[in-house]
Parts: C-alpha cells; structure tokens; sequence
C-alpha cells in the first residue's frame, strides 16, 4: 500500500484484502510504504520475487508519477504484471456559496467573463484533483488559477471560509461541508453519476462531453508473475466485487466497484499515463 494507513485508498485495500485472505485461505497483509507519491511502494514490488506472494496495491497516482519524475527507479508498464482494476472513485467540483455559478454552463460563463480571476484549490501539484481542475480549463476553454494545498482538507477549510472560489475534491471529503451547506457541487468527474451523491450532475451531462478524470485503484505484481497466478487472482477479485456487502463497504466510501481483465488493466494504466502527461504538459507542471 503506497499510503499512510487511514485514508479511503488504504480502507478499500484492507477490504480487499480481507476477502481474498477469506478466498484463499492464508492471510492477506497489508504493508503501508508511503513515499514519493507512490513511488517507494512501487520499486518495493517492481523488484520482489514474481511468485504471486507480493502485490501492489495500483493507485492513480502511479500513472501520474512518471510525467512529474524525471526519472523513476522502475518502468510503470515493463516492470510489472497488472493484474486487475477493483474500483472508480469520482472527484467533485466545489463551489463556495459566494460564488454565484451553480451549474457547469454558469461556472464556464462566469469564469470566461472574468478569465484569471476565478481560482481553485487541490490536494497538491501534479494532483488528480489539480489535474482534473485543469483537464476542466482545457475543456471549457477558460483559466481558472491553481491554488495548491498539502492535502484536501486544508483546501476545503478555505473553500468553506471563502478564501477560494472552488476546490475539486474526492465525494467522501466533501460530503461534510456539502451537507452544511458550506460548499455547494457543481458536477463530479466520472462518467457515470456518483452513487454516494446521486443528485449531482456529471460534466459530460454537462455539457463537457467525455469529460472524465477519476480515481481508482487496483492490483499489480512484478513482471513475469505466472499468468496462472495473474489469471487466479484476477478472477477471485472480480469474485469479491460481486459480493453484496462490498459493493456496500465501497458506496459508503464513494467508491464504485470496477472489474477488468489483465489485458484491459494494462491498456487502461497505459492510457490514463498518455492522458495525465499530456494535461501535466499543458498545466506547464514541471518534472521533479
């Protein structure tokens, strides 16, 4: 796990993880290695002995990371078997009352008659949330300014306190301040509406046709892991996504359940790596 225990990747993963010990009869640990933007906990797996024993738990982040570094101690595609995609968690677009747009049409109209007043806050630069906050500037064709955080929470507090005019967050971080009436959300980033906040509208629906730029998780392992290994694992995930009180565990974390063979998890990571190095490129985000 490439995160601090505690946070919704780590919960997600413990879940997981349980099942599969449950399935597989041994137990399942959980390792938390956090550093470098997930970079510690990749190298760690990327260079253990391919016998199915150690696994990666695959967050977005990982397929940002090689646009921010100039150079990673490990290739995110050769270097590893990615096996399967166990979730989609949207972001959420956020609004401070004082802020007079209440939909996407009135933020993009607001933003294009005051172009470079309009700021948003995120969890840091190179961020899923900055990015997202940029793939919407590209999008919608306006400039709203980046303003980074060491973490959502403290963006939310000045969002809530009027000190920015929008924050991109994920749903579970938000739901507290929504509910206040503390931030009011404008659209999430997924594809599909949230389960966790149904009433809000996506940006595809919009009017951002294609709009997308979620989080999510998944399972990787060292290259050459025996496809039988590869393949078992894949299926016993799908398995425990099915089950009812996951897809219960993963609402209550904003967290959609999301199942993917091999082959596509691979084709998957290597697109959302050409997608996030083409917007780092355009937020000018200079590599470390």
């Amino acid at each position: 796990m490439p995160f601090p225990a505690g946070g919704g990747t780590d919960f997600i993963g413990r879940a997981v993880g349980q099942k599969l010990s449950e399935l597989w009869g041994q137990p399942v640990v959980m390792d938390n290695r956090p550093g470098g933007t997930t970079v510690l906990g990749a190298e760690l797996v990327a260079k253990a002995p391919p016998d199915g024993y150690t696994l990666f738990v695959t967050p977005v982040p990982f397929s940002i990371v090689p646009s921010l570094q100039a150079k990673l101690p490990f290739d995110p595609l050769r270097d590893f078997e990615h096996i399967a995609l166990y979730n989609t968690a949207p972001l959420v677009f956020l609004a401070n009352p004082g802020v007079p747009a209440k939909s996407v049409r009135e933020l993009v109209a607001l933003a294009k008659a005051k172009p470079g007043v309009l700021n948003f806050g995120s969890s840091g630069t190179g961020s899923s949330n900055h990015l997202a906050g940029e793939l919407f500037n590209a999008m919608a064709g306006v400039k709203i300014v980046h303003i980074p955080y060491k973490g959502s929470t403290p963006a939310l507090i000045d969002l809530a306190g009027g000190h920015v005019d929008l924050a991109v967050a994920t749903v579970t971080s938000a739901v507290s301040m929504i509910n206040a009436g503390k931030a009011r959300p404008i659209a999430v980033t997924s594809l599909k509406r949230s389960s966790f906040m149904p009433q809000v509208p996506t940006m595809d629906e919009s009017g951002l046709k294609g709009f997308q730029a979620d989080g999510w998780n998944g399972v990787s392992a060292p290259a050459h892991t025996p496809k039988d290994i590869v393949d078992r694992i894949n299926a016993d995930v799908a398995k425990i996504l099915r089950g009812p009180d996951m897809i219960e565990k993963f609402k209550n974390e904003g967290a959609e359940p999301a199942a993917m063979t091999p082959a596509e998890f691979a084709a998957f990571i290597r697109s959302e790596i050409a997608k996030w190095g083409k917007l780092i490129k355009l937020a000018g985000v200079k590599p470390l």
